[in-house]
């Protein structure tokens, strides 16, 4: 398994668990929760087919791709920074905040990873 593919499946894995968090303190009327099940479930596959672009493209190995992979997956950094803030100014627990920080953290390593994983030094000799 290509270390692209796995850091994008644990980043997609740590997003899934948000959400599940989240949902166990429901802050408000209109927000997830598990008396909803229709919508949890709404929301997760939201969260799964916007996930499948980067993991569609990790299977590819030129620059540009990977370049595109890595704009896409800063925004879900930045996603995930934004849910840092958002759980602490909600106080949803500690649970939440942990988990988005360990998937920011997850996202910027799979950003590095995107990049230069596979790439090879370009050795010429004259």
């Amino acid at each position: 398994m290509s270390k692209k593919i796995l850091m994008i499946a644990l980043t997609l894995l740590s997003a899934i668990v948000c959400i599940l968090l989240a949902a166990r303190q429901p802050t408000g009327p209109n927000t997830i929760s598990y008396d909803d099940l229709g919508g949890l479930f709404i929301s997760i596959g939201m969260v799964v087919v916007l996930f499948l672009p980067p993991f569609l493209l990790s299977f590819f190995h030129h620059v540009v791709v990977r370049t595109i992979s890595a704009i896409y997956q800063a925004l879900i950094a930045i996603s995930f920074t934004g849910l840092i803030l958002g759980s602490f100014f909600a106080s949803t627990g500690a649970a939440v905040t942990i988990t988005a920080i360990i998937g920011t953290i997850l996202s910027i390593a799979s950003i590095f990873v995107t990049l230069y994983a596979g790439k090879t030094k370009n050795t010429y000799s004259f």
